[in-house]
């Protein structure tokens, strides 16, 4: 069969549909949840709030779907990092350790942080975050496997990916209050340092 042809109508509703999420993302990062009703974010969005309610006619449907999208962006920005995955061994090691790290400071995760916080307040976002964290949290600690040439049947080593990736959500609150950039240099350093202790030369490099 042949694709499926996207008419104009559609595709402007597709495209505010995208802007309202990418608002609601950007709202909650700035602004909280308190901060982040659909009036916020449909004008933040450059669209009509009934425009905005035509696509989520509640709140919570425009930030159920939100989590969605804030799961998926975070994903896909794990996969987009080094498109080359293993290939990009043992050199990017420390590369790969940075930018997992810099996955926990920017936009996305501040979002998801306030997810987080209205997740367990609100009764209607927690199993829908819950969920979807679950999924990132496995699909993160999988990429990072691959990237980082991790051996998980050598004991130890699971434990070691993992707490890289709870350290990296700790720098990542810490970072959400003042600028942690000069100490989380030196605590990824070491970390580093230790990943390499730990992990031994990537399969690739083996006995070469």
């Amino acid at each position: 069969m042949g694709a499926v042809t996207v008419g104009p109508k559609q595709a402007r509703s597709r495209a505010t549909r995208s802007r309202l999420l990418e608002s609601a993302v950007s709202c909650l990062a700035e602004q909280g949840w308190a901060g982040s009703t659909v009036a916020v974010v449909a004008e933040h969005a450059g669209v009509t709030r009934g425009a905005a309610q035509y696509h989520f006619p509640t709140r919570e449907d425009l930030f159920t779907a939100a989590v969605e999208y804030v799961a998926e962006e975070r994903s896909a920005a794990l996969r987009n990092l080094f498109p080359a995955g293993p290939a990009a061994r043992p050199a990017a090691r420390p590369a790969v350790i940075e930018a997992l790290v810099d996955l926990f400071t920017g936009t996305l995760f501040r979002a998801a942080l306030q997810l987080w916080v209205a997740a367990s307040n609100e009764e209607q976002l927690r199993p829908r975050v819950t969920e979807l964290e679950a999924r990132v949290g496995r699909e993160t600690h999988k990429i990072a496997v691959e990237l980082l040439g991790a051996d998980e049947s050598v004991p130890g080593v699971r434990e070691t990916v993992q707490g890289l990736l709870d350290l990296a959500r700790g720098l990542g609150l810490a970072n959400v209050l003042t600028d942690d950039t000069a100490r989380r240099a030196r605590v990824v350093s070491q970390w580093t340092r230790i990943i390499e202790s730990t992990l031994g030369p990537p399969p690739a490099a083996a006995g070469s």
